[in-house]
C-alpha cells in the first residue's frame, strides 16, 4: 500500500507491506533507526511503517472500523499540548494512529486524511475533557491502495468513515489508558 506518515521507521511517502507499534521504555532514548531495523529482523517483516510508544500497546491498543476505512490507535496521554502554545515540560506519552483505507487513494487524498483523522483526534480529546489537541509526539500513518480518489475530507463518504473510525478507536484506547494509570 501507499503510506504517508510522520513515523520514525519509514515515514514520509512510503510503498509499505504493513505498519507495526514498537514497545519502548517510558524514558526511550535509543537509536530509533537501529531498534526499529532490529524490530524488523526480530519479527520477520520488511517495508514496514513503525511507530514506536512507551504505552502498554496489549492493554492500550484499540481498533474499530467504518466502512471500508480500519483505526489502529495506542494512546498514552501523559503530556498533553495544544498547538501553537508552549508545550509543558516533557513527558513521555503518545497518540499513535494507522489509518487503513481499503479504496485507492491519490497522494493528495492521503495527506486530506492525515487532517480529517487528525481533527477526529483534537475533537475526541477536547469531548472527553482534555484541554489538549494531542500529546508532544504523536504519530499518524495513512495508507491506501493508490489510486484515484481524490478527497477524504469530511464532506465525503470516505472522511466520515475515518472520522468515525478514529474517534471510536481512540476514545477507547484513551479508556483503557486512563484505566491502567488513574488518568487522566
Amino acid at each position: 500500500m501507499l503510506a504517508l506518515s510522520n513515523a520514525p521507521h519509514n515515514g514520509g511517502l512510503f510503498r509499505a507491506r504493513g505498519f507495526f507499534f514498537m514497545g519502548v521504555e517510558k524514558n526511550y532514548s535509543g537509536d530509533y533507526r537501529r531498534d526499529c531495523r532490529e524490530f524488523e529482523g526480530a519479527h520477520g517483516v520488511e517495508r514496514f511503517v513503525g511507530f514506536m510508544t512507551a504505552a502498554n500497546i496489549p492493554e492500550v491498543l484499540s481498533k474499530a472500523r467504518s466502512g471500508n476505512v480500519r483505526a489502529y490507535v495506542t494512546a498514552g496521554i501523559t503530556n498533553p499540548a495544544i498547538a501553537g502554545e508552549r508545550a509543558p515540560p516533557w513527558e513521555p506519552g503518545t497518540i499513535n494512529l494507522a489509518i487503513i483505507v481499503e479504496d485507492g487513494l491519490t497522494v493528495g487524498a492521503l495527506a486530506n486524511a492525515i487532517m480529517t483523522a487528525t481533527e477526529a483526534k483534537t475533537y475526541t480529546l477536547l469531548r472527553l475533557g482534555y484541554n489538549a489537541t494531542g500529546t508532544t509526539s504523536d504519530g499518524i500513518g495513512v495508507f491506501a491502495f493508490e489510486g484515484e480518489k481524490e478527497w477524504t475530507g469530511t464532506a465525503t463518504e470516505l472522511g466520515l468513515n475515518i472520522g468515525i473510525a478514529v474517534r471510536e478507536a481512540l476514545e477507547e484506547s484513551i479508556r483503557k489508558w486512563e484505566a491502567l494509570t488513574g488518568g487522566p
